[in-house]
């Protein structure tokens, strides 16, 4: 993809009308993209849309494909005549390059793991006997392609440790396929399990067979574009074809419902959740396996609040919800008396946010974000408080998985300069043993993170992180780079990352501000970013920007914002309301037509925090800010580098290729405003680490240009 010929760019520039030009050269020439005279009305206003025909698939369309590949030459020929951008490709190759580790868990006996040892394209399963023993490669995805683009996607292993299936993902897509392992001798069985999305496995106790969810076989042509809808929850059984799987619900009045299911530790239930968007808003079904031909039992019948199960005593079922509870409460129902007043609540709220809880050794493990940071505290079965865990920074814990006899746990533990360290946790004592530690080559005592807060346009008190280097000069001239996403209750929590150290060691500073729109504050912070409140977010980003100058950390020529999936849309708004406020802008894969995302693919899920376009007053609030939309021809915007990849089936790249068409015809002024379209990828998950290194190197090639910084040496 990096590769191309003079002769290649020379016939492109005929066939478009462009030319190429080095990094140095002024002002930069794209593409012509052709502009249709076409309108669509939303409640009575005509809304101009002239580059839909780049919605068409690009395995599709000719020109589409054409479209992508001049667009790639231009890019890469500017990125590629940044003197930097060797150097630092080189750098992050090296900082990549250490062993990296999943956190173990036991499953029949046996520990697994996944690890990396270091620029492997993806991440290898391993088991071993004890945690001394010789590990053993389980699965190397990176036999399955050449080019690293097949992924293991999602693995679930029988209880008896005999059996493991494990999704295989494509090229980025969202879709996956199934495949079952005898674990003891390696042995693929010839079980697939086909056009599967959003869904795990979960075995039945007897290790004969699991339930899964899929969707029908799409169209020929459709399956990275239509909107997924109709899923089913089937019964595959050990040795026999998919066509002869048992389906086990399904509800055609309801199209879009989907389903996740649990069965319970001991077996007795399966656990069905439904759910039919984005909100952790959840209808409850319940079947008892050990009546044969007994049907899911409705427990709870509406999608008005968060039901998360966590596990169950026999007949009492324990939930995380958010009933009556903004920030996250603990309760639990005995299904033989389920009306709700006799729901009893085991672990009640806090003053931080319950973000998850999981039964392990007979304990609760509840994880809590304290001002966006994790908190994890020890209960008993019955709600009382047992211990904290301590963790020697901020940061961010994963991990507190495990079965109810289990007397062990383990546990990562990240910040942005604590590389991620595992834990082994002893439930009985309370005590954490270090496990493994990354080996990543640079000193943490050279940098500094701390919290700041600051107060957006409506008054609000919103958290932000920043790190960077110690000892810098707060005189406005730091390259800063600001980060968010906003969106889905989702929260952004101090975590390790290889490229921001990069960018940090280069004498950047990072910022991370955690916006409304999110789950750090519990349900009515995210609400407060969603629909009609939306402009909250996007408020909220500028006001960090505007922190940032005021405190003279950086200034608007030395400032860029980040931002992927809704983080990207979240750059597209920002920078398209304040061009004047930012010199650089790397928007991914973001969702930019805010009027018709929600034709594609998963879109539709995303009208639980967006609103719909076919609704009138929401549409008002959506084309308000759709970045797609409010462009302005004439308006010099910042240096911007848009990212998106063919494959991307979760965010479909019309987004991205509207945007940018539509930039580059708006634009005025000498400053880049370029996509970069990878591909064989998707929206992020399982891209190999070639292609997240090259796309990195890119990026912060780009941010040196644009912002005019001089790298710091080592």
């Amino acid at each position: 993809m990096r590769m191309f010929d003079v002769a290649a760019i020379v016939a492109l520039a005929v066939c478009f009308g462009l030319s190429v030009v080095r990094a140095d050269d002024e002002p930069l020439r794209y593409p012509k993209t052709r502009r249709l005279n076409h309108y669509d009305v939303y409640h009575g206003v005509k809304v101009h849309d002239p580059y839909r025909w780049l919605e068409e698939d690009v395995r599709k369309s000719k020109e589409v494909a054409e479209w992508v590949e001049a667009q790639n030459k231009v890019t890469f020929a500017y990125l590629q005549a940044i003197p930097e951008r060797k150097a630092i490709q080189k750098r992050l190759t090296e900082l990549w390059n250490f062993e990296k580790y999943s956190v173990p868990f036991r499953i029949g006996g046996r520990y697994f793991y996944e690890k990396n040892d270091g620029l492997q394209n993806q991440y290898v399963l391993y088991k071993l006997d004890s945690l001394n023993a010789e590990p053993e490669v389980l699965i190397d995805p990176n036999k399955w392609s050449k080019d690293g683009t097949v992924a293991l996607s999602g693995m679930s292993f029988s209880d008896d440790g005999k059996y493991l299936a494990y999704g295989i993902a494509e090229a980025g897509s969202d879709w996956r396929t199934w495949k079952v392992m005898e674990v003891d001798t390696g042995r693929i069985l010839p079980d697939e399990i086909k056009w599967t999305k959003f869904t795990g496995t979960t075995w039945t106790a007897d290790g004969k067979g699991f339930f899964y969810s899929r969707y029908d076989e799409p169209k020929k042509g459709t399956r990275f574009q239509d909107l997924n809808l109709n899923q089913k929850v089937y019964y595959h059984r050990i040795g026999t074809p998919q066509s002869e799987d048992v389906l086990v619900y399904y509800r055609p009045d309801h199209p879009e419902w989907g389903y996740s299911c649990d069965v319970t530790e001991d077996g007795r239930y399966l656990i069905i959740t439904v759910w039919k968007g984005t909100d952790d808003k959840y209808r409850i079904l319940y079947k008892d396996l050990t009546e044969r031909y007994g049907m899911p039992v409705e427990l709870i019948n509406h999608f008005k609040n968060e039901y998360t199960f966590i596990g169950n005593d026999n007949s009492v079922f324990y939930f995380k919800t958010d009933l009556g509870a903004p920030r996250g409460r603990v309760i639990a129902i005995d299904i033989r008396r389920p009306e709700r007043e006799n729901w009893r609540e085991v672990i009640p709220q806090s003053k931080d946010t319950l973000q998850g809880v999981s039964l392990v050794g007979n304990l609760f493990a509840a994880k809590y974000l304290k001002d966006a940071s994790t908190q994890v505290k020890i209960f008993t079965t019955d709600g009382k408080f047992v211990r904290e865990v301590e963790f020697p920074t901020l940061g961010t814990a994963s991990g507190f998985g495990g079965r109810r006899s289990d007397t062990e746990t383990f546990y990562s533990f990240s910040s942005f300069a604590t590389p991620p360290t595992i834990y082994r946790y002893d439930l009985i004592t309370g005590k954490s043993e270090l496990f493994r530690r990354a080996d990543v080559k640079f000193d943490p005592d050279e940098y500094e993170v701390k919290q700041v807060f600051y107060k957006s346009k409506d008054g609000t008190r919103v958290p932000m992180f920043l790190s960077h280097r110690k000892g810098i000069k707060l005189d406005g001239s730091n390259p800063t780079l600001l980060y968010g996403y906003g969106g889905f209750n989702i929260p952004l929590t101090p975590r390790f990352s290889i490229s921001r150290l990069a960018w940090m060691e280069m004498g950047g500073v990072f910022a991370m501000a955690n916006l409304r729109g999110g789950g750090e504050y519990g349900e009515s912070w995210h609400k407060a970013g969603t629909r009609l409140q939306k402009q909250n977010v996007f408020d909220d980003f500028i006001a960090a920007a505007e922190w940032l100058i005021e405190n003279k950390y950086t200034r608007p020529d030395k400032l860029a914002i980040q931002g992927g999936s809704n983080g990207g849309l979240l750059v597209g708004a920002c920078m398209t309301q304040r061009p004047d406020l930012f010199g650089a802008c790397l928007p991914a894969v973001g969702v930019m037509d805010m009027l018709r995302f929600h034709k594609f693919t998963a879109g539709r899920f995303w009208v639980d925090d967006y609103g719909s376009p076919d609704n009138p007053e929401e549409f008002k609030a959506l084309y308000a800010y759709s970045p797609y939309h409010n462009l302005k021809k004439g308006t010099s915007y910042p240096a911007t580098l848009i990212t998106t990849a063919d494959t991307d089936d979760r965010v479909v790249p019309g987004h991205s290729f509207k945007f940018a068409a539509a930039l580059q015809y708006a634009h005025k002024g000498p400053k880049p405003v370029l996509i970069r379209i990878e591909t064989r990828a998707g929206h992020g998950a399982g891209k190999p680490t070639a292609k997240v290194i090259e796309e990195i190197a890119d990026q912060w090639a780009f941010l040196v240009k644009n912002l005019d910084m001089k790298i710091r040496q080592r």
